[in-house]
């Protein structure tokens, strides 16, 4: 026997409940006759309690016979029970039938619930039921063509709305933070959140103004464009966010929306990879005498707020001193290099070599100090460049 289901539904009314199964046991498609034995249709049932055939029956037994008129393209049925309005409960016989291919393989299994109590069933009367259904079983493959159809049409429709899904979902993605759009999706809106440790980098290309004089619009954009495209990948790898970009400006931080100890050292680790890169391809620029772009990257540590503003457009931004002592740190920062604060350098000097730089006023901490990151210490980097995290420190850092 299978255990009871307890949804409500209304004595007076009485239904037929034709259900079809897929072969992974998704409920994909049922007449009117569900919505009149449960009070809802499929779709409102799935959301309250799942689509799945283990949602509708949840029972091992129920489980067990699913698998085998599947596996073994036979009929089955059992008893179950629903809850009605009056507390009581009325029975239900459900019958799973194969629907099969013409190749002999299970398209599909149906299931067809008869409310046994509103019928006024009683033990003879069951059995002509009985009967009535295994001769529906016999001309289901008149009805397979029909469902065949249905299918067709269902298929169409869960594509077109997948595909719409999938837009919206890849734009959400495209904007905001993983965990940001997972609580957008689901709740609409997503609320600020404080962070006692996080790390910010401003990475800003110094005579952009000049630049911008020698080339056509479109070609501006279009090498800005793959330079903070290649930005993406790097700060990606190392678990980071990208906030925003502003003209030429690249902002990226590390420990939110996720909280984690190594956002200081994945930051930097980003940062001189991106540095990497550009002075790299500037080396071969001039060689081929084309105009360079030299990049300068400022990171700090510290507590910031993090959340979504705007109501028309919306944007995932992060505020605090630590903001605007990171953007200070790339201001007075050197092309080519790594301007790290004082802060920042106490959590990542054990993986990294930087020279003192000095301190800078900043408006509300007073004079901050600051170091040049030159590269990762020769113990903990896998290759001569000290650009990338050898096996040791990746594994120091899983442990933070």
């Amino acid at each position: 026997m299978a255990d009871k289901e307890r949804f409500t539904t209304r004595p007076e009314q009485t239904a037929f409940s034709f259900i079809t199964i897929r072969h992974d046991g998704w409920l994909e498609w049922a007449n009117d006759g569900f919505r009149v034995l449960r009070g809802c249709d499929l779709e409102t049932y799935g959301n309250l309690h799942g689509r799945m055939v283990s949602d509708l029956y949840p029972s091992p037994e129920v489980s067990a016979l699913f698998r085998k008129c599947r596996e073994e393209m036979v009929s089955a049925d059992f008893i179950t029970e629903i809850g009605t309005e009056d507390g009581s409960f009325r029975p239900l016989h459900v019958f799973l039938v194969p629907a099969l291919f013409e190749s002999g393989h299970v398209s599909r299994l149906v299931a067809i619930e008869m409310d046994m109590a509103a019928l006024g069933f009683k033990e003879r009367e069951l059995q002509t039921q009985v009967s009535r259904m295994e001769e529906i079983t016999r001309n289901l493959e008149k009805a397979n063509l029909l469902l065949e159809k249905q299918k067709e049409e269902i298929n169409n429709q869960k594509r077109t709305i997948e595909q719409e899904q999938q837009k919206s979902e890849k734009i959400l993605l495209n904007i905001f933070p993983f965990e940001v759009a997972k609580q957008l999706k689901s709740k609409g809106r997503a609320g600020t959140r404080h962070y006692k440790l996080a790390t910010v980098a401003f990475a800003d290309f110094k005579g952009f103004s000049k630049i911008s004089k020698t080339l056509e619009p479109t070609d501006l954009v279009n090498i800005l464009d793959s330079y903070f495209a290649k930005f993406d990948e790097m700060i990606e790898k190392h678990y980071l966010e990208k906030i925003k970009t502003i003209g030429d400006a690249y902002m990226f931080a590390g420990g939110i929306p996720l909280s984690n100890k190594s956002n200081p050292i994945d930051t930097v680790l980003a940062a001189i990879e991106i540095q990497h890169y550009m002075n790299t391809l500037n080396d071969r620029k001039v060689l081929d005498n084309e105009p360079i772009w030299e990049l300068r990257i400022g990171v700090h540590t510290g507590p910031v707020v993090a959340g979504v503003v705007g109501k028309k457009r919306l944007a995932y931004d992060i505020w605090g001193d630590t903001v605007n002592i990171a953007s200070r740190m790339e201001q007075s920062g050197h092309v080519g290099m790594v301007n790290v604060s004082g802060v920042t350098y106490g959590y990542i000097k054990d993986f990294f070599d930087c020279d003192y730089r000095g301190k800078i006023e900043t408006k509300d901490l007073g004079r901050v100090d600051m170091y040049f990151v030159n590269r990762i210490r020769p113990e903990y980097s896998a290759d001569h460049f000290g650009i990338q995290p050898n096996e040791e420190m990746l594994n120091l850092l899983n442990r933070l």
